[in-house]
């Protein structure tokens, strides 16, 4: 066998090394996180314990085709349904707000206005670049030890873990979900999304900005 198939064949052993311990290492992530959820989301809203807060996880309103985006409509729906039956008192909305034309905070709060949510119920947290962000700056910003989060179950599982890795008491209230091809890719890429939050866990990333304290009353 020549020196060149050799060098190959070793590379190609250590990527199979390497590809395999990084799927092992996924599937544990996703495990780890799934599991810590189990009992803390709820889909019939008759079931979930009242808190005094409700964090809405942010989405853009509008698809790259400028559809609505349904993630977006069934938060927007399932935060609503939560204040209507006495689940929440306050509706924290954390999302994007990283350019003068991009608002999700804002824009989760008209809609919820448009609803009939008094605007002295609703605040915002426009820092809320990623999952994390969102539940750390729960806790530093907002001091919140306890709240419902609201988003589908799949991102419920992940925010429920950094809220707890944040000391918050977190339970979750599932958004309907989305099927078909598009479903499918957002979920595949939530095994990611997982096994990133445990890395950001190790190594304590922390959130692009805090700043001053808010109370929510």
């Amino acid at each position: 066998m020549s020196r060149l198939k050799t060098k190959l064949l070793k590379y190609t052993k250590r990527l199979s090394i390497i590809t395999a311990l990084t799927v092992i290492f996924a599937v544990i992530c996703n495990g780890i996180i799934i599991y810590n959820a189990e009992g803390k989301t709820f889909s019939d809203i008759k079931n979930i314990p009242k808190n005094k807060v409700g964090i809405v996880l942010g989405a853009s309103k509008f698809t790259n085709g400028n559809r609505i985006n349904l993630y977006y409509k069934y938060r927007l729906e399932a935060a609503e349904a939560l204040y209507n039956s006495g689940k929440i008192e306050y509706i924290l909305i954390s999302g994007d707000n990283s350019r003068k034309d991009y608002d999700e905070p804002s824009t989760f709060k008209n809609d919820l206005i448009a609803k009939g949510i008094p605007e002295h119920k609703i605040f915002l947290d426009y820092a809320g670049f990623r999952t994390l962000d969102s539940m750390v700056r729960a806790k530093a910003i907002f001091s919140l030890t306890e709240c419902t989060i609201i988003s589908q179950k799949f991102h419920n599982e992940r925010a429920i873990y950094l809220a707890q890795k944040n000391d918050i008491n977190a339970i979750a209230f599932n958004a309907k979900n989305i099927t078909g091809r598009y479903g499918l890719k957002t979920n595949l890429r939530e095994h990611l999304a997982k096994t990133k939050a445990v890395i950001d866990i190790l190594f304590r990333v922390q959130p692009k900005f805090l700043g001053k304290k808010i109370d929510i009353i």
